[in-house]
Parts: structure tokens; sequence; C-alpha cells
């Protein structure tokens, strides 16, 4: 009796294990960060790790983008939401070039924390949606302009320093945009 109640334990674990690991698969901006830790000296890595920060936060802007495209009832967060796709995407694709060039790896795939933050809104329909985006990318692109300034101030790469600080103006003026559209929702 006591060894079948320990094999069922034993199961019991390896089963929980399992159900947990197909809720969050490796996180691949973690695999993306450990690979450029082992490449690059620590000047060159934090450099990295800004890459592989900001690739996240742009597939998320899209990924995002691509939802509210669909899910948003207003049409001012449909219209921010289109610009967010449109100009995270152009991004993505410039970051994408620099961190080939320079051999730095990227995150294939949304982080489990980001997933989940997708997750949360895909959840939510109509104003409540419509909310929870912008009042999101309010507080995001506030994020995203202290990390892409710090990078064009203390960065070593002139290249990344160069990009981050070119990407400024046009995270200030989506921040500016979501501000907007967040004070035209019903609260």
């Amino acid at each position: 009796m006591k060894t079948r109640k320990l094999s069922l334990s034993i199961l019991f674990g390896l089963l929980t294990a399992l159900t947990a690991c197909e809720n969050h698969p490796e996180d691949t901006k973690e695999m993306a960060e450990e690979a450029n830790e082992q490449k690059f000296d620590k000047p060159m890595e934090k450099d990295a790790d800004f890459v592989t920060t900001a690739a996240n936060g742009g597939m998320m802007e899209v990924k995002l983008g691509e939802l509210a495209s669909s899910k948003a009832s207003s049409k001012k967060v449909k219209d921010f939401a289109a610009m967010m796709v449109t100009d995270h995407s152009k991004a993505n694709d410039e970051l994408k070039a620099i961190a080939t060039q320079k051999n730095i790896s990227l995150p294939s795939s949304l982080s489990n924390d980001m997933q989940d933050k997708y997750n949360e809104l895909n959840s939510k329909t109509g104003s409540e949606f419509d909310r929870a985006y912008i009042s999101y990318m309010v507080k995001d692109h506030k994020e995203d302009i202290d990390l892409f300034k710090q990078e064009a101030e203390k960065g070593n790469d002139s290249d990344l320093k160069n990009w981050a600080s070119g990407k400024i103006p046009v995270l200030e003026h989506h921040l500016h945009m979501a501000e907007q559209a967040d004070s035209t929702l019903d609260k």
C-alpha cells in the first residue's frame, strides 16, 4: 500500500511538472540573454540585453496592436493600434538587422511575462479592452523611453546608441498619442 501511494505521489508530481511546462514553455528572451552572456564581454552584454528587451517589447507592441485592431471598440484605439503595428514592425526589422550584424541572439517569441500580459488583455472585450490596452500602452511607452534614453546615453555600441536615439522621438509620439486616446475613453 505504501508503495502504491508513493508511486501515485510521484506520478502526480510528474504530471504537475509537465502541465506547468506546457503552460509556460522555456522563455526565449531568457534563452537569448543566456546565449548573449556567453558570447560577449560585460560592456557588449549590456547592449545585447538592451536589444533582447527592445525586441521582446517590439514584438509585444505588434501583437497587441494586431489584437487591438480586431478587439477595440473605439476608432481612436483602432487607429492607434494600426500605428503600433506599422511603426514597431519597421523598428523590429531594423533591430533584427543590427542584431544579425552584431551576432546578438534575439528572442523568437514573447517572453512568458509578455505572453501572460497578452493573454490578460485578450480576455477583455469592448470598452474594458480599450481602457486596459491604452493604459498599458501609456505605461509601456514611458518605460520604453527610459530604456532607449539609457541606451542612447550610456550604451557601448555606437550603432545601437544611434538606433536607440533615433527611436526616442517615435516613442515619445506614441506616448503622446496613447495619452490622447486615454483621455477620450470612459473611465
